[in-house]
């Protein structure tokens, strides 16, 4: 019996030894000296925070013509680094209206106050509680940045996301808040049948569960901040500020030059703006070059 015993727990040693490497290993901490920004990375089942190089150095005095959003975001993420009560923001709205360029923003203006942001995929979104766990410890101020955020009912980050941000039994690390942008409103699709759920109780309407859980998700960002669409003068703007940012001259040429540019793009958006400066000051440097 003795002898079949220690033959079988032989054979066991090797197997446990396999399937130990086939797990995905815990999450390393990085060189924290390497950058201001990281990016939750995955590779082999492992998950770890790859440090970026060069982050977006946009500043708040780039981003016209949303000041109400930049003042409220900008008086959150000083809250937060200063150890006061802060929260977590969800920017939704128009696309190309800076709600992603005011979060790296926040990290180019609070970096040297011990800033430091995480850029985490959706489909990542299930790691959050590893990622906290490895900052929590740490004495600098870290938001979490899920960019362009939306779910489909089955994902499973939703569920990740709404835990992290408010209904865990663990709570959430002081030192942690979540950033996430959004063309959505409500994060989630939703669907002409799910109006037949809405029941009238006297004079009041109660949305149905289903709408009541999608709605519960955005709810749990504490600071919701919207971007509308520029208007031809906002865009105008925008555009001039990138072409004199990029060593161009915003003279009476510009103008016709920028409506065509957008006309083109069927969008007066501030990323327009930016893409359009680029080739406008880019072709005036050519010009110049072939003269």
């Amino acid at each position: 019996m003795t002898d079949a015993l220690d033959r079988l727990l032989g054979r066991l040693d090797p197997l446990l030894d396999r399937l130990e490497k086939m797990l995905p290993a815990a999450a390393s901490a990085p060189d924290w000296s390497a950058g201001t920004a990281f990016r939750w990375r995955k590779r082999g089942g492992r998950g770890f925070l790859d440090p970026v190089r060069h982050p977006h150095a946009i500043a708040f005095a780039d981003l016209k013509d949303i000041d109400n959003q930049k003042r409220r975001l900008r008086e959150n993420t000083a809250q937060f680094v200063a150890g006061r009560p802060a929260n977590n923001v969800l920017l939704t709205g128009a696309r190309g209206t800076g709600k992603s360029s005011l979060v790296k923003a926040a990290l180019n203006d609070f970096s040297r106050k011990g800033l430091r942001l995480i850029e985490v995929d959706k489909a990542d979104l299930v790691d959050l509680p590893d990622i906290v766990d490895l900052v929590a410890d740490r004495r600098e101020r870290f938001i979490v940045f899920c960019d362009d955020l939306s779910f489909e009912a089955s994902d499973p980050g939703y569920k990740s996301l709404k835990v992290a941000l408010d209904g865990s039994i663990a709570g959430s690390a002081d030192n942690v808040l979540i950033y996430a942008t959004s063309n959505r409103r409500h994060l989630m699709p939703e669907f002409m049948g799910e109006n037949l759920e809405t029941r009238h109780v006297g004079e009041e309407i109660h949305p149905g569960e289903t709408t009541e859980e999608k709605i519960s998700l955005s709810e749990r960002f504490g600071l919701w901040l919207s971007f509308y669409p520029f208007d031809q003068d906002q865009y105008l703007d925008i555009a001039a500020h990138w072409v004199c940012a990029l060593g161009g001259k915003a003279d009476a040429a510009m103008r016709p030059a920028a409506l065509l540019w957008a006309l083109e793009r069927g969008s007066r958006s501030g990323r327009v703006a930016w893409q359009f400066a680029k080739d406008y000051v880019g072709r005036a440097g050519a010009a110049r070059t072939r003269k």
